[in-house]
């Protein structure tokens, strides 16, 4: 059964979100590692996917194997959470990292809440309130202090961008209505089994062995891609199924815009990256948004 507005107002649903975009945030430290094997941007988001998408099977099996039974009907929906949400985002972000700069397709990619608000009162009527409003603003204004200003602009680059953030935004309406049928558990799996199976057409699956073959320690990759997957996928997608079951769709997108926040601090205390004045500023931001959220709405 689905939740309405208010029932989704508890803590708890706001925290598994905010932990899941803080486990987000440690992506790059492993995406650096495998591209320095030599995979590509595509090629590592292939590995990631397709090992979440075993895991989250593994987990199911454990949990629930009768969750692996969905209605014929529902086909659809995931497949659009698999390759119209997963695979799209991965593939227009990284699309945008090679036309632009990470800091410039960073910022268009946390344009999610903007779609996610839009398409919640669309297709969920939820309700945009003045909270949420300068809550948005707030979120992006800090993503954009985060990532920093200026690089090389293009037309293809802003589209892809754009997709990014619209992809990345429809995991959170998608997946509302799949929650309304199904538990965080199988939305999971079905969702990462498709992206995966989708992702190794993309990846240039030859290369993509070759390259694997020509790693001396395979046994040291396999769990290197295990690790990534764990706590780059698995945890954190899990985190926020399950407090997008406990909050709106588009609270938790908001709420989701502490990962560039998160990967700035991990940049500076795990990659020893510097850390400007600007960047704490939006960081600042960032989670003043999300302490705005955090306050319920006084009951007239």
């Amino acid at each position: 059964m689905g939740k309405t507005d208010q029932q989704k107002t508890g803590p708890l649903g706001s925290v598994l979100i905010i932990i899941a975009g803080l486990f987000w945030g440690s992506m790059g430290i492993f995406v650096r590692h495998l591209n320095s094997l030599g995979f590509s941007s595509v090629q590592v988001a292939c590995l990631r996917l397709v090992m979440a998408g075993i895991l989250f099977a593994l987990i199911l099996l454990i949990k629930d194997p009768k969750g692996f039974k969905i209605n014929v009907r529902d086909i659809p929906l995931f497949l659009a959470l698999g390759l119209v949400s997963i695979l799209f985002f991965t593939c227009c972000y990284f699309t945008a990292i090679r036309l632009m700069t990470m800091s410039t397709a960073a910022i268009l990619l946390y344009t999610s809440p903007i779609w996610v608000m839009i398409l919640a009162v669309i297709f969920l009527k939820e309700k945009i309130n003045t909270q949420k409003i300068i809550a948005l603003i707030l979120a992006f204004a800090g993503c954009v202090l985060v990532s920093g200003f200026g690089g090389k602009v293009t037309v293809a680059g802003v589209l892809a961008g754009l997709g990014s953030g619209l992809g990345y935004g429809l995991y959170s309406i998608f997946g509302t209505f799949a929650l309304k049928k199904y538990t965080p558990f199988t939305v999971t799996c079905y969702t990462f089994l498709i992206a995966g199976a989708g992702s190794i057409f993309v990846a240039n699956p030859k290369d993509l062995l070759e390259k694997i073959s020509a790693v001396d320690n395979k046994l040291s990759l396999i769990g290197f891609v295990l690790l990534t997957s764990v706590v780059t996928a698995v945890i954190p997608f899990l985190l926020y199924t399950l407090g997008l079951n406990r909050t709106t769709a588009g609270k938790a997108a908001v709420l989701a815009t502490v990962e560039p926040a998160a990967a700035t601090l991990f940049g500076f205390f795990v990659m020893k990256e510097t850390l400007g004045p600007v960047a704490i500023c939006g960081i600042a931001l960032v989670f003043a948004a999300i302490i705005i959220l955090s306050v319920p709405k006084k009951k007239v």
